[in-house]
């Protein structure tokens, strides 16, 4: 692992947690994720299930974990299963992880090798009547193309097991991963303080002339030789007009003198992820016309953390549309809509917000949960809990001036006032133009 090794005592309170919320006579059965093949004998990297790593801290594949808080035998309560190494295995993929040291990571007593599951399994159904099976039920998940194991098992054991029960597990998990423990808000740290050194890397080598792909590299260096796997996501390094097209990622034009550069990157650490965005001057020095934007783009984003973002509050209901009435503001100040056109649309009490006049300026989402995966998990109606890690990503958009800005911090969501995790992060114009031409 590049990463320090994580105390169990997370993932323990992670099960503890899960557990009390199943019911009395239930089974809970969570695989790892599949190896992703590229094609012919080649393999993309392994990226741990998010679900199973958030209760047992093994990052490794065929991995299977079965919850029965009520059995009566306490050694089958939690029982984790990975994969029996051998002297070839460790010849052609290297260490594999041994029954002690998945005890140590995960804090699991009862560790066994997978090849047993199918029996444990058996003798672990005659005392539960419902099985809670695992499935990816994240809102924005399309038609399955792949089926992972935990799909497949899925099948498999209700066609093994016709007489039991089955729920859900997704919405369980979901509730429960949204409040972050103190050791997932530090991991996260961690994510934003390498994120950080990347961006602080950049702001010295960026200059007329270079390639998006370039400054691509320069971020993944840094972001790999301080631990990082590398980028959370795929980084959007888009010049000029590119900036117009919300996931640009083909990063691969020429950063031309007088343009801006939006830069949507960040790395992950110990599967947890951060999620920058900046927006900087190739040549650094920005025009006024994009100061202006720059600023007012800016002051959502503070208003946002300091004043909008509160525990209990519904995200898309309450906090997108007050967001909205602070960006009509800024948009009509730089000239961009007219100021009878928002009036008569706010007299209009069930006008939908995608018809409103700023949507042609700022047309998506400005905070997102985060953690194990970078659109991180949440309840279907989604409201900002204390503890809960969030991004706060206000933007606009102007394709007929040929740039756009948008700017991006993470934060812990607090009753007494939120924790800015990138807050050191350069933000403000004057810093960056001084960073960059020092």
């Amino acid at each position: 692992m590049k990463y320090l090794e994580i105390p169990s005592d997370l993932f323990i309170k992670n099960r503890e947690r899960l557990s009390l919320s199943l019911p009395d006579s239930t089974l809970a059965v969570l695989h790892s994720a599949d190896i992703p093949w590229r094609s012919a004998d080649g393999s993309m990297p392994f990226i741990q299930n998010s679900d199973l790593f958030y209760l047992t801290g093994i990052d490794q594949e065929e991995t299977i974990l079965l919850l029965c808080p009520g059995h009566p035998d306490p050694e089958l309560r939690e029982v984790l299963f990975v994969r029996e190494t051998s002297e070839l295995i460790a010849i052609w993929e290297g260490h594999k992880v041994t029954l002690e040291e998945a005890t140590k990571l995960s804090g699991i007593r009862s560790v066994k090798w997978t090849s047993e599951f199918d029996a444990v399994f058996r003798r672990m159904t005659r005392v539960a009547d419902t099985i809670f099976l695992n499935h990816n039920e994240h809102a924005r998940t399309g038609a399955p193309v792949n089926f992972t194991l935990d799909d497949r098992f899925r099948r498999l054991c209700q066609d093994k097991y016709p007489t039991h029960r089955y729920a859900r597990l997704a919405p369980l998990l979901h509730r429960l991963r949204i409040e972050k423990s103190p050791h997932e808000i530090a991991l996260t740290q961690t994510a934003c303080d390498i994120t950080a050194k990347g961006f602080e890397r950049i702001l010295g080598f960026v200059r007329p002339g270079v390639l998006e792909y370039e400054i691509e590299a320069e971020l993944l260096h840094e972001f790999v030789r301080h631990g990082s796997r590398g980028f959370a996501y795929q980084p959007i390094i888009a010049s000029g007009g590119n900036a117009n097209i919300l996931h640009y990622i083909t990063n691969d034009q020429v950063c031309q003198d007088g343009d801006l550069i939006l830069l949507d990157v960040a790395a992950e650490y110990a599967n947890y992820n951060a999620d920058l965005t900046r927006t900087i001057p190739v040549n650094g020095k920005y025009t006024p016309r994009q100061r202006a934007v720059y600023e007012a783009v800016l002051r959502i984003l503070r208003l946002c953390i300091d004043e909008l973002i509160v525990p209990g509050k519904h995200m898309k209901k309450e906090f997108h549309p007050e967001m909205a009435r602070a960006l009509e503001e800024e948009l009509i100040a730089l000239g961009l809509i007219d100021a009878g056109v928002v009036a008569t649309e706010r007299a209009q009490d069930d006008l939908p917000e995608e018809k409103r006049a700023y949507r042609k300026y700022m047309m998506h989402g400005v905070s997102h949960s985060l953690g194990l995966d970078v659109h991180d998990v949440t309840p279907t109606e989604a409201v900002f809990v204390e503890d809960m890690i969030v991004t706060v990503e206000p933007g606009i958009y102007l394709p007929e001036e040929g740039f756009g800005i948008r700017l991006e911090n993470d934060i812990v969501v607090k009753k007494n006032g939120n924790i800015d995790l990138m807050a050191s992060i350069p933000i403000e114009p004057d810093e960056i133009e001084a960073l960059m031409n020092r």
